[in-house]
């Protein structure tokens, strides 16, 4: 499980260095997502992966790896937006943001060392399509509590799905040897 923890330091590393990156670009306009339309942003990623995964020819030079980025750091936004409240205008800095995001990375992943202790590192024998197939599964579960006001009867809620993404997303990189690059 060491291995792991460094692997999924490294890829958090790359996606984290990529956000403060957009930070700068772009500031903190991603305040002002709700919950839906940043759930409707992963599910664009998720879906352009399946159909790489699917599909013989490619139009756009773009692979897997850049679109699971995006997806952690979108589900990341996410469970800021989600504890924060969406802005009418930006209103992080970039420091405020990254401090925020550290916070939902640390907190994500704990939630996997507890699940990959449980599991035995189950996913490292998975196929990078089956994990994109149960971050779409996710996606469609979120929706559906999205749909019914956030509420759920005996499941667990949406910022638990976020979470479960980010951390397929890095096995996923982890298994497409992003961690190494």
């Amino acid at each position: 499980m060491q291995n792991t923890s460094l692997q999924y330091d490294s890829v958090v590393s790359k996606c984290r260095e990529l956000f403060q990156h957009k930070m700068n670009d772009y500031g903190s306009a991603w305040r002002i997502l709700r919950l839906p339309s940043l759930t409707d942003q992963i599910f664009i990623k998720a879906q352009r992966i399946r159909g790489l995964q699917q599909n013989a020819e490619q139009k756009v030079e773009e692979g897997e790896i850049p679109e699971f980025i995006g997806i952690i750091n979108y589900c990341i936004m996410a469970l800021i937006q989600q504890e924060n409240g969406v802005a009418e205008q930006p209103d992080f800095s970039a420091e405020k943001a990254l401090k925020h995001y550290d916070k939902h990375v640390k907190i994500t992943k704990e939630l996997m060392e507890n699940k990959n202790h449980d599991y035995g590192e189950a996913w490292r024998e998975m196929r990078v399509s089956s994990l994109t197939d149960l971050i779409l599964q996710k996606l469609l579960r979120v929706k559906q509590i999205e749909n019914n006001q956030g509420k759920t009867k005996v499941s667990e809620g949406i910022d638990a799905n976020y979470q479960d993404m980010v951390n397929y997303a890095i096995f996923a990189l982890i298994l497409l040897n992003f961690h190494e690059s």
